[in-house]
């Protein structure tokens, strides 16, 4: 739970007009609330302390049944727009027996109980609910069989002719029955059930139905509360401004005393890289910090990570094109320099791919608050609460236990609430909460949150494919050269290559017998972070552009030479398949619509995060610019909670992949991006979003991820229609800066 006021159902807690500081009450849910949690404090839940668990058991730190029988569910996975907090109500409720219409779900606090991820917690790669998916079934099947004993009990009855219905238990031989919310006590003083009975797939109500998601009431009459929205007792707001450069320090304030007698300024402070001010309010703030005039240094020459002065995207680019080497081996299999050397014909080629921000709609903020025992209690949009946990302990100097993390929904996802060092508001807000002595909000406005977001890499491949004498592959290699965010922030063998840089090039399932995808590492001075769908946002853009490539060098047809190499992938090829069918059966073109204008259309298919999608682009050309009519989406992750949930993720990767694929790219120049906000940094218009048709297919595979795996086959889809239009072969994203000529109408 937030702490503080409206909590998620939009109303004060009762008895509050103001905040609900229920971390220094330790009392969750009212005093009314029956639960099987019951000891369990808000703040510093005994999640946060506990000992010894195994991850995903514990009915307690998950579930609170009230007395009305609503449940409130403890997610170890973060809401940003992606469903997640519905389909956990609705995989626990099935086997509960709650209607998920009848869940509140709110963030959980750190804690090993939520630790699902192998020891970790982690809400990306689109990881969440197929991580997490047969253990929350058996934990809701679990607290019903809990449910069912305590009612055994009260009603003299044997369990076995128990059953239940949503929200309550029945005993059909007497026509007696009790809520949920009369059983919760009792239930919770229960051991936890070692085996349980699922229920069969084909009873399932609300797992694979198109469940309303839960937060769509709130969001649209504006109660979600976001972190850029919340309020503590006695708070101050602050606003920064940061050094143009990262690793610049500020030497000197011109106008202190000025901006000091500014009205509402609270205090002036110097930050690492940045100075802040603290106000009565974050407008004046905000306008004091950029009236400051400040004198920055330049780095010293050992500063970590800072950005050379000489530093453009340009000279990137170039950098990594004539960067030479095999690279490091990810994948590797048949005899690749023998097949070269027997081809009939090689085709080569370059591609790249811009930084890009993440631009989410909420800026990012923090609040910290540092209590009267020695706590600290931050509020923060994040996607790892021990990670930020572990992180704020070492930046206070205190001990992780005495962190207090509070997660609310976040206000936009793509990747870009990890933990990024310089990226991150929180370490500020906790120095200037520990200077003012009051607990302190600071929101970057979006001109900072520009100038230090963790950008996705710039990236260059290089490929080549050697062709028999029918015109079909019989050898490909790709070489990513750059940098992936893993690497980054997790670390990098030497003489590994990186997961994240490979994507998407790696792990193709055409039938290509000589197949060898490597890394060339150069490190890259800008501060990168995961985008969404991470390497697989470009590399699939590289890979399966280069393929039309190869099948028209090869004189084949790229929608047949797919088909054809997927012969032996019957879950692949009938994806394939689908796609064209949902589109009207396959055409390349050009050809003229109905409305007379000329087109062609771009095929795709990508295997991100244990999915599989194919992908089809309908596009014309209008005054030398690419306008996208129709997409196509046939996605397979194997089986699914939500089709709803899914076709609006859809919806929006492909809103998201084809804004980058047109528009989007991070320039730098003397070390400093150039956009500072959305005027200098375009992202696609709502005249520009095409129609989109999608078709799901439970093809029974182990599930997939659904946030990502529509991103990466809208750009090569788009750009492989417009080569068809143009009569050339684009290799460079964003289309935007390309002049493009071609059959037009």
């Amino acid at each position: 739970m937030n702490d503080m006021t409206p909590i998620r159902s939009g109303r004060p807690a009762q008895g509050e007009d103001g905040p609900l500081n229920v971390s220094r009450r330790g009392f969750l849910g009212g005093a009314a609330a029956l639960v099987l949690s019951v000891t369990l404090p808000v703040g510093r839940a005994r999640a946060q302390t506990a000992g010894a668990v195994t991850p995903g058991t514990r009915i307690d730190a998950f579930l609170e049944i009230r007395p009305d029988s609503t449940v409130l569910f403890r997610s170890a996975f973060m809401e940003g727009g992606q469903g997640v907090f519905t389909a956990m109500a609705q995989i626990v409720g099935e086997e509960l027996d709650v209607d998920p219409a009848n869940f509140v779900v709110e963030s959980a606090p750190p804690g090993p109980d939520y630790l699902l991820l192998g020891g970790g917690r982690f809400t990306g790669g689109s990881m969440s609910v197929r991580s997490s998916y047969e253990t929350m079934r058996r934990l809701g099947a679990s607290a019903r069989q809990m449910l069912l004993q305590a009612a055994s009990e009260q009603l003299s009855a044997p369990a076995a002719e128990l059953s239940t219905e949503p929200g309550r238990v029945t005993h059909a031989a007497s026509g007696r029955h009790l809520a949920y919310g009369e059983l919760a006590q009792a239930a919770a003083g229960l051991p936890v059930p070692e085996n349980v009975t699922l229920r069969s797939n084909d009873t399932f109500r609300w797992i694979g139905k198109p469940v309303p998601r839960l937060d769509v009431r709130d969001k649209s009459t504006g109660r979600a509360q976001y972190a850029i929205d919340l309020r503590v007792d006695g708070m101050l707001h602050a606003a920064v401004q940061h050094s143009p450069r990262l690793g610049g320090e500020p030497e000197a304030l011109a106008n202190e005393a000025e901006v000091q007698a500014m009205p509402g300024v609270h205090s002036i402070h110097t930050l690492p890289g940045a100075v802040a001010v603290v106000a009565d309010s974050w407008w004046r703030a905000r306008r004091a910090v950029e009236t400051l005039q400040v004198t920055w240094t330049d780095p010293a020459p050992d500063t970590p990570r800072a950005m050379p002065a000489d530093f453009s995207s340009e000279t990137r680019r170039e950098t990594l094109k004539s960067t030479e080497g095999d690279g490091i081996a990810f994948e590797q299999e048949g005899d690749v320099a023998e097949a070269f050397a027997g081809a009939a014909r090689v085709v080569e080629a370059t591609y790249d791919a811009p930084y890009l921000v993440h631009g989410q709609l909420e800026p990012p903020s923090a609040i910290a608050r540092w209590n009267d025992d020695g706590t600290l209690e931050l509020w923060i949009p994040n996607q790892a609460p021990e990670m930020f946990q572990a992180d704020a302990a070492k930046l206070a100097g205190i001990e992780p236990e005495k962190v207090i993390i509070h997660s609310p929904m976040l206000g936009g996802f793509f990747g870009r609430h990890f933990l990024y060092q310089t990226a991150n508001p929180y370490p500020q807000a906790i120095q200037l909460s520990r200077a003012v002595g009051r607990p302190v909000k600071l929101i970057w406005s979006r001109e900072e949150e520009f100038l230090r977001d963790a950008v996705r890499p710039l990236g260059v491949a290089r490929l080549r494919a050697g062709l028999d004498a029918e015109g079909l592959p019989v050898a490909l290699e790709a070489v990513a050269i750059g940098e992936g965010p893993s690497g980054r922030w997790f670390g990098r063998a030497a003489d590994q290559a990186d997961s994240s840089a490979v994507e998407g090039m790696a792990g193709k399932v055409y039938a290509i017998a000589n197949r060898r995808v490597a890394q060339l590492p150069v490190d890259d001075p800008a501060i990168i972070g995961f985008w969404r769908s991470v390497g697989h946002s470009m590399n699939d853009f590289f890979y399966e552009t280069f393929f039309d490539e190869v099948a028209d060098a090869g004189q084949q047809d790229p929608y047949e030479l797919r088909h054809r190499l997927l012969a032996e992938s019957p879950r692949h090829r009938a994806l394939l398949e689908t796609v064209a069918e949902l589109s009207g059966g396959w055409k390349r073109g050009p050809f003229t619509a109905g409305d007379g204008t000329t087109r062609a259309r771009g095929v795709a298919m990508a295997s991100p995060f244990g999915s599989e999608v194919a992908t089809i682009a309908e596009v014309s050309l209008q005054d030398g610019e690419v306008a996208v009519h129709d997409v196509w989406v046939a996605i397979d992750p194997g089986s699914i909670v939500n089709p709803a949930v899914i076709e609006a993720q859809v919806n929006s990767a492909v809103a998201l992949g084809l804004s980058s694929a047109l528009l989007e790219e991070v320039v730098y120049v003397d070390g400093i991006p150039q956009a500072r906000n959305f005027d200098g940094y375009p992202i696609l218009r709502p005249d520009q979003m095409p129609r989109v048709h999608v078709r799901i297919v439970e093809s029974g595979a182990p599930m997939g991820g659904i946030g990502e795996p529509g991103v990466p086959g809208v750009p090569p889809a788009v750009v492989n229609a417009a080569s068809v239009l143009t009569g050339q072969r684009i290799r460079s994203l964003p289309l935007a800066k390309i002049e493009l000529k071609g059959a037009e109408g």
